[in-house]
């Protein structure tokens, strides 16, 4: 991603949003720790066993003793067992519970982003929400309980030392050669990191874009376009992949190397030792076992490091998203009940980000309650970017938006547009019923109300005609719906619970000339009395206003009662 696409860092290391979580759960990993602790401690057990055999049990045919040993190493491996469930149970319960809540507060931030501050595609935002697993998969993996297992490096070093002395030297040595290695692949490592996770946001840009587009890419001849980024993408997210493995194996592959070196080191240096009579044979076995397990935590540790690089650049790109201001005011936000219906935009001056010219240019226009208003204008004059400011969406450069007489910027987004119905230009439906799309889980709607609406928008008229009603599935943003269905889905959908603020952009676009007018004479005698602004280049909508704005370039040029607009637009030759 570019830099652009950057904030400023707190000054935390690990912000609150994960640290807290993470302490929250800090008994869990307690238990995981113990767990570990034991474990360590119980895999010495197995090399003691061995050499009190060879040097007790054999030369003795002391029987007895190798029952009561195999009892006692029976019962440790049994202990052994519970406890490697009990910490992998432990781990997986922490991570999930760190996951639900961190995936929690991030799709909250991901609601509440303003959108003038949103950059990159969809792909790219849905592939940082993604990089959520790779954190949760750090948290939840055993990889992290080896951090335990340094400790028991020292302790395993001292018994081969107490045991076979000098012969101690081999592991010994072994140990910060492993060490030194990892280190060194760490530079290289967060590199090709940085750039794999890009190239994964890239992927994931042309994979969305194609499947929610899929229909246009098919008729519009774009596939071969798509394929050519596709591939690209996939090819550059292999390599840096395949490169990124490479470095990363080189650390836990020396660490294996380092392991089988150290128990061969041992047994050749114990065979000097044993011929001098300083170490016996039990002994000599004993050391080359443990040796091998002094080095087996370092390969763990290197695979950590590994999974360190990879979260740590996940953390930062998520961090990107989490740090983001939210909507609404920094103090305590107004929650409005009602509101009266009356607008206005004072001097107000928005622009869009990366472009070069503003969308709108001191707009000054008022709204009294229980208007209805149109907004014509050609295509880019800014009759939808005035909708957006009253429904909160974009924060105005100069200027104020007032609802009620109060700034927008002062109330709580969501209960502000509680208040506004609203109908975008594209309408958008969700995965689900097309009763759950029309309530939206909203507590004041039940089916009466539900029912009136889908009256009022005509979505009554086609659903009598299909299977299972308004029990029917939808998937896709509506697909199987046509674009008339749909937007009579989405009027439903502004209407139910009478909110006293209607605003509508070109919300008859997909119908027919029927469909249109009916819809135009039901909404007449509903909308009395509350304020409504239509957005439309659809002559028989304007029968619904009594008032008409005209905007051109960002700028109001015309305002006035509709008959008069019309008449000084007729005479000029000009079309609504």
């Amino acid at each position: 991603m570019s830099d652009n696409t950057l904030v400023e860092m707190p000054d935390k290391r690990i912000a609150d949003w994960l640290w807290q979580p993470i302490r929250r759960n800090w008994r869990t990993y307690s238990k995981v720790a113990i767990a570990a602790a034991l474990i360590n401690l119980f895999g010495l057990a197995s090399a003691l066993f061995t050499m009190t055999v060879y040097d007790r049990v054999v030369p003795n045919s002391a029987f007895g003793s190798l029952l009561a040993l195999s009892i006692g190493l029976g019962v440790i491996i049994l202990f052994d067992f519970i406890l490697k469930l009990l910490r992998a149970y432990f781990v997986d319960f922490a991570g999930t519970r760190i996951d639900q809540e961190v995936g929690e507060d991030a799709f909250d931030r991901l609601l509440a982003m303003r959108l003038e501050l949103r950059r990159g595609s969809t792909g790219q935002l849905t592939g940082m929400i993604r990089e959520l697993e790779t954190i949760r998969d750090f948290f939840a993996s055993a990889t992290l309980v080896a951090v335990v297992d340094l400790p028991f490096i020292i302790i395993t070093l001292i018994v081969v030392a107490v045991i076979g002395g000098w012969v101690v030297l081999v592991p010994a040595l072994m140990v910060p050669l492993v060490v030194l290695v990892g280190l060194a692949a760490q530079p290289a490592l967060q590199r090709i990191a940085a750039k794999t996770f890009g190239e994964g946001l890239l992927k994931q840009s042309v994979l969305i874009e194609t499947v929610g587009s899929i229909e246009h890419v098919k008729v519009s001849g774009a596939h071969d376009m798509l394929k050519r980024r596709w591939r690209d993408a996939v090819q550059e997210h292999s390599r840096s992949n395949m490169r990124q493995r490479l470095i990363s194996s080189i650390g836990t592959t020396f660490a294996t190397s380092a392991g089988v070196i150290s128990y061969a080191g041992v047994v050749i240096v114990g065979v000097f030792a044993v011929a001098a009579n300083n170490l016996t044979l039990g002994g000599l076995i004993a050391c080359s076992i443990l040796a091998g397990r002094a080095i087996a935590p370092l390969a763990q540790i290197s695979q950590l490091v590994g999974r360190i690089t990879a979260t740590r650049t996940a953390y930062r790109q998520v961090r990107i998203l989490m740090e983001q201001p939210s909507e609404g005011p920094e103090s305590e936000p107004l929650q409005p009940g009602s509101t009266s219906g009356s607008i206005e935009l004072r001097d107000v001056t928005f622009q869009y980000p990366d472009t070069s010219t503003p969308a709108l240019e001191k707009v000054n226009l008022k709204i009294e309650p229980g208007e209805h208003v149109a907004l014509l204008g050609r295509v880019g004059s800014g009759k939808s970017t005035v909708a957006r400011m009253i429904l909160g969406l974009y924060p105005p450069q100069q200027g104020m938006v007032l609802i009620d007489g109060l700034d927008v910027a002062q109330f709580d987004p969501y209960s502000m547009r509680a208040q506004i119905g609203s109908i975008l230009q594209e309408p958008a439906l969700f995965s689900g019923s097309i009763r759950e799309n029309i309530v939206l889980e909203r507590p004041f709607i039940d089916d009466d109300e539900m029912l009136r609406a889908s009256r009022l928008s005509g979505t009554d008229q086609f659903v009598s005609r299909i299977a299972n009603g308004y029990d029917l599935k939808l998937v896709d943003r509506g697909e199987g719906l046509s674009g008339g269905q749909r937007q009579s889905v989405a009027i439903a959908r502004a209407l139910a619970g009478k909110p006293p603020i209607v605003v509508m952009d070109e919300p008859s676009s997909a119908m027919d000339a029927q469909s249109e007018t009916g819809l135009i004479e039901r909404l007449e005698g509903d909308l009395k009395g509350r304020t409504l602004i239509v957005i439309t280049h659809r002559q028989p909508l304007l029968k619904l206003v009594d008032r008409i704005i005209i905007l051109d370039r960002g700028k109001v040029i015309a305002d006035g009662p509709r008959d008069a607009v019309l008449a000084k637009l007729a005479k000029g030759g000009q079309q609504p």
